[in-house]
């Protein structure tokens, strides 16, 4: 059987694949616009659409009015870029860290690394240097659940005032809620008829 040839390639030589046309860094939660496919960082990306309608590499019109709808998380190009560039990674969760800190507020568990011990955890039983037992076993299906149930939260989020201008129905006790930017009208009409008890979602 033929060995396979290797060539080492370097890392100047993939930086356009792997960095923002908008900050010209390494890409940081990256974000891909669904209609060419150019991905940008999202807090770069995001900042940019709020004055314009186009793609920055191609100009292409994402859409005339709701450009934020159409680009998505790419966790498979992040992927790529952490396991490319050597501490990227651990520079990225350090600054986060220090940023929740400074305004005083609780770190998230993906972010004070609990997910890469548990993933190490894992890991270890798999590899025989532990054996696996019955809450072990929980915790995994717990995760894999919490995982399944994201409910979008990586999505863009916006705050939307639920208020009744209608005699016939009922005011909800919180009328400021938080949701998806992907969310439509229909999920909105769902959630208020499940909150007031309604039979059809058609009352609202």
């Amino acid at each position: 059987i033929p060995k396979m040839m290797t060539r080492k390639i370097k890392l100047w030589d993939i930086n356009t694949h792997i960095t923002c046309r908008l900050c010209n860094g390494y890409l940081i939660d990256a974000t891909t616009v669904t209609e060419c496919l150019h991905t940008f960082c999202r807090s770069c990306l995001v900042k940019y659409l709020e004055e314009n309608n186009t793609c920055p590499t191609c100009r292409i019109v994402i859409h005339q009015s709701h450009p934020l709808q159409y680009i998505g998380h790419d966790r498979t190009m992040q992927d790529i870029v952490y396991k490319l560039v050597p501490g990227l990674q651990e520079a990225e969760t350090k600054k986060q860290r220090e940023f929740y800190h400074k305004l005083g507020m609780e770190v998230p568990g993906d972010i004070k690394g609990e997910t890469c011990s548990a993933k190490q955890h894992l890991d270890s039983h798999r590899n025989g240097e532990t054996k696996p037992d019955e809450n072990s076993n929980k915790e995994t299906s717990q995760e894999k659940q919490e995982e399944d149930n994201d409910y979008h939260r990586s999505d863009e989020q916006v705050s939307i005032c639920l208020e009744c201008n209608s005699s016939k129905l009922r005011g909800l006790k919180r009328k400021w809620i938080r949701c998806s930017a992907q969310a439509t009208v229909l999920h909105l009409k769902k959630f208020i008829a499940k909150k007031l008890n309604l039979s059809s979602f058609n009352e609202v």
